[in-house]
């Protein structure tokens, strides 16, 4: 069994990333991102966001996220975010890190987004000086549960930072998913909405590896570069991790590659819904949440299948930029017979 629904991290690399890739290998290039490669991929950022911005190149989501915080927040600083955000959840405390102690504020609210009246609760709880002081809002897009922020809402939360001096984040680790089902203009979900910085993620979209912080208030990205050199984040092959994003980001292959892991999430939530299995979030994105019983989650995996749960249990199933249509009706089936066998 050659895919698997554990991650979009599973999957190889896109073929037009890896054409890039190997083009950028031919012969020598200057290092540490000084290179054509790096400055092409940037420029054509630029191109895509509608905007002047500062690009910068990483090796990984967390790294992205945690050094963008640290550049947007002081050590007694604080970031709101919801209790779901990878940040809080899944990146062994690097944000606090990086920032050297920055807290990180989490909320709860519906379908894994955050909601102005979040963002001023967590603001007005307490302004003593005992307490870390609110400065960065993070909002993940994708969410963790698969949902999306439509423009409005990111306007409404942007707009609602601005009002108590707060600056705006996005992880953007499946930032790709979210602009394909949306069907807007990038701009229309970061800047324009007012998004001061976001972490573009490659690696999930079909990258080799690599992600991208995209400084919109470039204000902020003052000294990022040697923000990402102290924490072994500057690459000196940069062309290595810029090179692909050119393949990728050409022709809105981006898109292509990302509304086809929606649309096998589609496929997949609707062929679990009609086996009378219920979603604990609707699926916007390129992730399925499914309350599925234990003894059939374990009953697929002993018949090979490779899938995660989620926070409070929930079956998590995400569909890369390769998935195939059969790789799907197979896992259907296999749900199904089980199912059945089990008087499910």
């Amino acid at each position: 069994m050659s895919q698997h629904f554990a991650s979009d991290n599973y999957a190889g690399i896109c073929p037009e990333a890896l054409s890039a890739l190997l083009e950028a290998n031919a012969g020598h290039a200057p290092a540490y991102g000084d290179d054509d490669w790096t400055r092409r991929v940037a420029d054509r950022m630029r191109s895509v966001f509608e905007t002047d911005c500062d690009v910068y190149f990483v090796f990984n989501g967390t790294a992205a996220n945690s050094l963008a915080l640290a550049s947007m927040c002081q050590s007694y600083h604080s970031v709101i975010c919801h209790e779901l955000a990878h940040v809080a959840t899944d990146e062994c405390g690097a944000p606090e890190f990086f920032s050297n102690g920055a807290k990180l504020l989490p909320t709860s609210s519906e379908a894994s987004r955050l909601k102005p009246e979040d963002v001023t609760r967590l603001v007005e709880k307490r302004n003593d000086i005992h307490y870390p002081k609110p400065k960065v809002v993070t909002l993940t897009q994708a969410t963790e549960l698969g949902t999306l922020y439509r423009p409005e809402a990111i306007a409404a939360v942007s707009q609602r930072a601005r009002h108590h001096g707060l600056k705006v984040h996005m992880d953007g680790a499946r930032f790709a998913n979210a602009v394909a089902a949306l069907g807007v203009a990038p701009a229309d979900i970061t800047w324009r909405a007012g998004v001061d910085v976001l972490c573009f993620g490659g690696t999930k979209m079909g990258l080799p590896v690599g992600e991208a912080v995209v400084f919109f208030d470039r204000e902020l990205s003052e000294d990022f570069a040697w923000r990402c050199k102290q924490a072994g984040q500057l690459a000196s092959k940069m062309r290595y991790l810029a090179a692909p994003w050119l393949g990728m980001l050409q022709d809105d292959v981006w898109l292509r590659h990302a509304a086809h892991a929606n649309a096998m999430a589609q496929r997949l939530s609707r062929g679990l819904v009609a086996l009378g299995l219920r979603l604990i979030a609707p699926t916007e994105a390129n992730g399925v949440f499914v309350d599925m019983p234990l003894a059939l989650e374990e009953a697929l995996r002993g018949r090979g299948w490779r899938f995660y749960n989620f926070i409070g249990g929930a079956a998590r199933l995400m569909c890369a930029w390769d998935m195939q249509p059969e790789t799907v009706d197979r896992f259907l089936v296999d749900v199904k017979e089980l199912a059945a066998s089990m008087g499910i």
